[in-house]
């Protein structure tokens, strides 16, 4: 009968965190950022509870850092916070600038799915705006000026590590979709690296994944 109660959906699983850790994670308002680590800890704290498994756990972890109600609550000065809510050491400024450009990511990514689906209710639109009363006016309009170059944004160079480079406790890059994403090393086993990201979330990849 130990199925029944077995959570599979992961707002359900949300629900249980925020009911069994209230002063971890915030059900509704501003939340606080959590301890780096906190996924081996909350892992721990539910190890004999057969409501929820370590992967349903990682991918509602994921789901709550994920949000924006969660990115925009890391702020410079904010603290740190474990699953009894107790402080756990201040925000670093780099975990907040990355924070700020995941949000503004999503954000943009968003508005761009809502303006599409807008376009795709209205197909009249488009085609009016290919009638020939459209031309005329653009005959009549002066050219618009050439948009500024937009500065190019330096970007450090990384490369990857090698596994002899790498220790516990390191401060590193991994290689995770388009951007490499900061993390701190917790353990090296034979060519398995587990690394810490900055948002709580543990991955374990390659050391070829890691970037220098």
């Amino acid at each position: 009968m130990e199925s029944t109660d077995k959570l599979t959906d992961t707002n359900a699983i949300l629900a249980y965190l925020y009911e069994t850790f209230p002063l971890c994670f915030i059900a509704e308002g501003e939340t606080k950022p959590l301890k780096i680590g906190l996924f081996q800890d909350l892992a721990e704290r539910l190890a004999d509870d057969s409501k929820v498994s370590k992967t349903q756990l990682r991918i509602a972890l994921r789901r709550y850092t994920s949000s924006w109600r969660y990115l925009k609550g890391i702020k410079v000065g904010v603290q740190r916070v474990d699953l009894d809510g107790n402080e756990c050491g201040e925000l670093e400024q780099e975990h907040v600038e990355h924070a700020q450009a995941t949000l503004k990511e999503s954000q943009e990514k968003a508005k761009a799915k809502r303006m599409a689906k807008v376009a795709a209710k209205k197909p009249d639109g488009a085609a009016k705006a290919e009638k020939k009363p459209f031309k005329k006016l653009a005959t009549k309009r002066k050219p618009a000026a050439p948009k500024a170059a937009k500065p190019e944004v330096v970007v450090e160079q990384l490369a990857p590590a090698a596994l002899d480079d790498l220790k516990p406790n390191q401060r590193v890059s991994v290689k995770l979709g388009k951007s490499p994403v900061s993390g701190v090393v917790l353990d090296i086993k034979k060519e398995d690296v587990q690394v810490q990201l900055d948002s709580g979330l543990t991955v374990k990849v390659k050391a070829e994944h890691i970037l220098l």
